[in-house]
């Protein structure tokens, strides 16, 4: 039952990691007229449509990973210290 626990956690991070980066991307398309602005005040340059489109699906992707790599890996951290106590106290209340 253990192992099955640990895995679907597991799947569950796996999953987390996908709709997080996807969620990110989705969004920074929704808002591309604001990564527009953003790319104009950086560059001095404006976007036709299908740019504004790549540069906010590009920003989106790269932020998503981002986020996801930093939320996954803090949960799967959590996770694998909560499995080590639990490993740990059949041992200390042995003793």
């Amino acid at each position: 039952m253990k192992v099955f626990i640990i895995n679907s956690f597991r799947m569950i991070v796996y999953i987390a990691y996908f709709a997080i980066i996807a969620l990110y991307t989705f969004g920074s398309y929704l808002r591309r007229d604001d990564v527009n602005g953003v790319f104009r005040d950086l560059t001095g340059n404006v976007l036709n449509p299908s740019g504004e489109a790549a540069v906010s699906i590009f920003a989106g992707l790269i932020s998503g990973w981002f986020v996801a790599t930093i939320v996954c890996g803090l949960l799967v951290t959590l996770l694998d210290i909560r499995d080590d106590i639990n490993d740990r106290l059949p041992d200390a209340s042995a003793k």
